[in-house]
């Protein structure tokens, strides 16, 4: 019997085969828990993070609406550090609920993916 982790285990490993960060279109990786929702811009041929951000801290709002936060608050930073472009790397999750939440906040934000 495969279990849930298994399960996006597999999907994740599909996805990381076909995309790649680079310095100039990092990848964007999006881990969620049950609690919190983490984001990071991942240059993977340097194997470095850029810059990250997570929901630790805010706590107005329900779980889609703090995902909208961390959204725009990535996206702030990554026009900061220089980066329009992003790969989105949704990690094994669906892109539903908070994914997309926070995918659609980045982007108003002024990242392009």
């Amino acid at each position: 019997m495969v279990t849930k982790i298994q399960r996006r285990n597999k999907i994740k490993a599909r996805i990381r085969g076909k995309i790649s960060g680079t310095a100039a279109r990092p990848r964007m990786s999006v881990f969620r828990s049950n609690k919190q929702i983490y984001v990071q811009l991942i240059d993977d041929l340097a194997g470095k993070t850029i810059c990250a951000t997570s929901s630790k801290g805010i706590e107005e709002g329900n779980k889609c609406e703090i995902a909208a936060k961390v959204g725009e608050d990535i996206a702030k930073k990554a026009i900061a550090a220089g980066i329009s472009e992003v790969v989105f790397d949704r990690n094994g999750y669906l892109f539903h609920g908070r994914v997309k939440s926070l995918a659609d906040a980045a982007r108003n934000g002024g990242l392009k993916f």
